[in-house]
């Protein structure tokens, strides 16, 4: 299947789960290709054909931008290694879930979240070890009595009661014996950051001044934006650059700052004014330095 195919299933996938998502841009390379939200979450989803070819540069970005914005990030893809991505399954690159898009479909449209995971070896489930545990002390089994109907050791059996994740097969097996539901399902809107949240050093970006007025600045590598700057309860979406590099962006910056909730400037190294551009704030460098605050950027943003 096409890329383009590909990312425009994901896109349907999202609006008949009634997400509202951002326009697609194609600027390269890039972090993330759509980010879509509803009410409840953000996601700021990219979209390969083989999720192998997700880099872990990339997977940094979508990890801050994801941690930035109170999202989560995911990957839709269609292989991996040598085979497709079977469905139902979940798959992690650099601690981001990785699923088809049958599998996206299946969780948000269906409401049918996945049950099984990919880790070197085959297909495994989690189980609700207390469940389990309360389940074998009822029926008054030792550790080695399960273990001998499952054909485990009793040590094994400890640790799928301390959170182990076991095969397909053998959680089948538990489910039967006890006639209970003890898989646990995953949650692709539940996410922890795999990186740590490192913020830019002043003295190495551009716009490192804002830090020094209360701002706190994170610079990305592969996104329409340069930097996410946070300050107090907001975010702020930011381009940095040359005005013909820069403006080109500032409609798809606040078009990603609507779908998002939050807000959109484009700072420009040759210009000496501000204005709007849709929903951006477009500001020379210069106009910024004169800023004493911001409350006072936040203002210009909303007002100008």
């Amino acid at each position: 299947m096409s890329q383009d195919r590909l990312l425009q299933m994901v896109i349907s996938v999202l609006l008949m789960a009634r997400f509202r998502v951002s326009e697609r841009f194609s600027m390269r390379p890039r972090s993330f290709d759509l980010i879509a939200s509803n009410p409840e979450t953000i996601l700021v989803i990219k979209v390969v054909s083989h999720i192998d070819g997700v880099s872990e540069e990339t997977a940094r970005d979508l990890d801050q931008i994801s941690l930035h914005l109170k999202g989560s990030p995911l990957i839709i893809g269609e292989r991996a290694r040598d085979s497709e991505l079977e469905r139902g399954a979940v798959y992690v690159r650099y601690g981001i879930y990785a699923v088809s898009v049958a599998t996206l479909y299946d969780a948000l449209v269906e409401q049918v979240p996945p049950l099984v995971y990919a880790s070197p070896g085959g297909l495994y489930v989690n189980i609700n070890g207390e469940v389990l545990r309360e389940e074998r002390e009822r029926r008054n089994l030792s550790l080695g009595d399960l273990g001998n109907l499952l054909g485990v050791s009793r040590r094994t059996i400890s640790k799928y009661e301390s959170g182990m994740g076991t095969t397909l097969d053998i959680a089948i097996r538990i489910e039967e014996i006890f006639d209970t539901a003890l898989v646990r399902s995953i949650d692709l809107m539940k996410h922890e950051p795999h990186f740590p949240d490192e913020p830019s050093q002043q003295e190495d970006i551009p716009m490192g001044f804002l830090e020094r007025i209360g701002m706190k600045l994170h610079t990305l590598q592969r996104a329409p934006f340069q930097a996410l700057i946070e300050f107090s309860n907001h975010t702020i979406l930011t381009g940095y650059g040359e005005a013909n590099k820069v403006v080109r962006r500032a409609a798809l910056i606040g078009n990603i700052s609507q779908v998002t909730g939050s807000h959109a400037m484009c700072v420009i190294t040759d210009y000496h004014k501000q204005k709007k551009i849709g929903s951006t704030l477009v500001i020379g460098e210069q106009r910024l330095h004169r800023i004493a605050d911001g409350d006072e950027l936040i203002e210009m943003i909303d007002n100008s």
